[in-house]
């Protein structure tokens, strides 16, 4: 993330594109390595068999699941650290061209607030970047070791 810059990654069709392209390649890679071994993903071990009418339904809810919460977790947060820095800068620019000399020492603490702002957004994109391949490393283990 680069201060008054572009960032892809609040726009909704970047994540999902991210999410989904690497959520398909981990089943497809998956499916590789353990051909139809790969749907006992689907049926825990050690579960009671008069519970798989309930747990694979589940499980395969979750597992698709993932491929949404992934791209949802990156797009909502990136969107709402730059949707607060548009709100807060707007805010500055109309205080900084009022007329009054009252409003413009005033317009002085929402710009140090999106320095502040700029800070944290930074911070919190590299936590979520750091989230977004931690949760991608445990996906992978699952497509690789099966329960």
């Amino acid at each position: 993330m680069i201060p008054y810059s572009f960032t892809s990654t609040s726009h909704m069709s970047v994540t999902f594109a991210l999410g989904f392209s690497i959520f398909t390649g981990l089943t497809l890679l998956g499916i590789f390595i353990h051909n139809y071994r790969f749907l006992r993903l689907f049926f825990p071990t050690g579960a009671p068999v008069l519970l798989s009418p309930l747990l694979v339904p589940i499980e395969i809810l979750s597992y698709f699941i993932r491929g949404f919460s992934l791209p949802i977790r990156l797009f909502a947060n990136m969107l709402a650290g730059h949707a607060l820095l548009k709100i807060l800068s707007g805010f500055a620019w109309k205080l900084l061209h009022a007329d009054k000399f009252l409003y413009i020492l005033l317009s002085l603490f929402p710009l140090f607030l999106i320095t502040a702002i700029t800070g944290l957004e930074l911070g919190v994109s590299c936590l979520q970047a750091f989230v977004f391949v931690v949760l991608l490393v445990v996906y992978l283990q699952d497509s690789i070791n099966l329960h």
